[in-house]
């Protein structure tokens, strides 16, 4: 399903236009262009509908914003002000269609199906463009927030070190089985891509495959989306909606972030993997599907079931073949050509040339930590490509981050590696550092910690209420 944020500073209205968009859309909403600006840093939005006028920032900056992400979201703006020279101005700054209020709520479910339909189309065409020059130079592995709806395959996978070269091999071998795979490892390692493979590589490679981050959807919601709902199941529910489970018969879904979800969710999703049925919200009857299922998770599964936060019935389910994928420190052969490959697609993204990493940049490179595994390797990568002044690099303009001591060695540093860090006494310690390394941005210090956003914000809503 796609997802819509609307901004909106009149509370009556953000309201009135969820409700309307809620029947076909994921719909998110923000009260000001500030809060908007840390969500469309947060989260990936297929389309922005947002007031003009608005208490603080005005709703230009949230076209701005959503104009500069790798990941364009369509943009509607919508004004009780409007004119001419404010809908030029809106479509000048990246806007795709500009309505006045009060909202024609037809009208602008029309006009955002056309600007979707639009942004598909143009996303389409520059990825077939891309497609084709990466051809020319050799593949390049593509970073999720611009691969969207692109297949990845096998061959976007750079690995030539013997670990990796291992997992390969082990998500080939299990692709042509009917087996239930669970994928681990720290965040950032790559575990989608891996999940991609076992899926191409398998009999199922032509039907879908539907990818579901567990963790991004409330848990309240999280049922009716893995499962659907019949017409009337709960408020707002006005017509029979299938789920991820549904529309993946024949092929695979990944379950990512596994570890996330709730109680009730784990005992239909157990009932599932017995019976290969389901049934949908408000409805008694079993729909068999046909359906591999493919999970990843960066936590102790094993651990949370002993204690009681995850079934241990459902953990000996979902972990029928395990593939553990190793953080880019044990495989350091591969971070100079994963360095340079991501050096490649953004000079190219960009349009730009590529930056040239000179022998001492490398060596400091090769021998530093990355924490945050190939997901830091490749912002890195896009902010050098995007930042630097020249286009080589040397050791001397590397940040001082990349020169200094390992995490490893106990030196009373922040160390992001493992989500076990969190069962500690000084968790709420360990929160605040990482929350002041990412400068406060939740989902960033989520990611530094090896954890979900939501358990962070669980986290810290605890720790506020003691």
């Amino acid at each position: 399903m796609q997802s819509v944020l609307i901004v909106d500073d009149e509370k009556h209205t953000r309201d009135g236009l969820a409700a309307v968009l809620s029947d076909n859309y994921d719909v998110f909403a923000a009260a000001n262009a500030d809060e908007a600006i840390k969500m469309l840093d947060a989260e990936i939005f297929d389309a922005v509908i947002t007031d003009l006028r608005m208490a603080g920032k005005s709703g230009l900056s949230v076209i701005d914003k959503a104009v500069s992400l790798p990941y364009k979201p369509a943009c509607i703006m919508l004004t009780a002000y409007g004119n001419v020279e404010m809908a030029v101005e809106a479509m000048k700054r990246g806007a795709t269609d500009f309505l006045s209020k009060p909202v024609d709520v037809e009208k602008l479910e029309k006009v955002l199906k056309q600007a979707l339909l639009k942004r598909e189309k143009q996303r389409r065409e520059d990825e077939e463009k891309k497609s084709k020059t990466l051809r020319e130079i050799g593949h390049v592995p593509a970073p999720p927030a611009i691969a969207k709806g692109v297949s990845v395959d096998e061959n976007n996978i750079i690995a030539s070190s013997p670990v990796m070269r291992r997992v390969i091999e082990q998500a080939r071998q299990v692709a042509h089985s009917k087996a239930t795979v669970m994928l681990t490892g720290e965040t950032g390692t790559g575990k989608e891509l891996i999940a991609h493979l076992i899926h191409n590589c398998s009999p199922r490679k032509d039907a879908p495959m539907i990818a579901v981050h567990c963790a991004a959807i409330p848990a309240n919601l999280l049922e009716s989306e893995l499962f659907g709902y019949e017409k009337g199941a709960f408020t707002g529910a006005s017509q029979r909606r299938i789920g991820r489970f549904e529309a993946a018969d024949k092929g695979t879904i990944f379950l990512d972030e596994i570890g996330e979800i709730d109680a009730q969710t784990q005992v239909k999703l157990l009932r599932f993997l017995e019976t290969k049925s389901f049934e949908r919200l408000g409805s008694s009857q079993n729909i068999p599907v046909d359906v591999r299922i493919i999970c990843a998770t960066n936590r102790d599964l094993k651990k949370m079931s002993d204690s009681n936060e995850f079934r241990e019935d459902l953990y000996y389910r979902l972990n029928v073949v395990e593939i553990k994928i190793p953080p880019l420190r044990e495989h350091p052969e591969d971070i100079e050509p994963l360095l340079k490959s991501y050096i490649k697609f953004y000079a190219l993204e960009n349009e730009t040339s590529e930056v040239e990493l000179m022998p001492d940049a490398l060596e400091v490179l090769r021998n530093y930590y990355w924490g945050g595994n190939i997901r830091e390797l490749r912002n890195f990568c896009e902010n050098i490509v995007v930042m630097s002044p020249n286009r080589k690099l040397y050791a001397k303009d590397l940040d001082a981050k990349f020169k200094g001591r390992s995490p490893q060695k106990n030196d009373g540093n922040f160390a992001p590696q493992h989500s076990s860090l969190l069962k500690s006494e000084n968790e709420a310690e360990l929160i605040k550092k990482a929350l002041e390394t990412a400068n406060g941005n939740k989902s960033k210090a989520a990611e530094l910690l090896g954890i979900s956003r939501r358990t962070i914000h669980r986290k810290l809503s605890q720790s506020h209420d003691k």
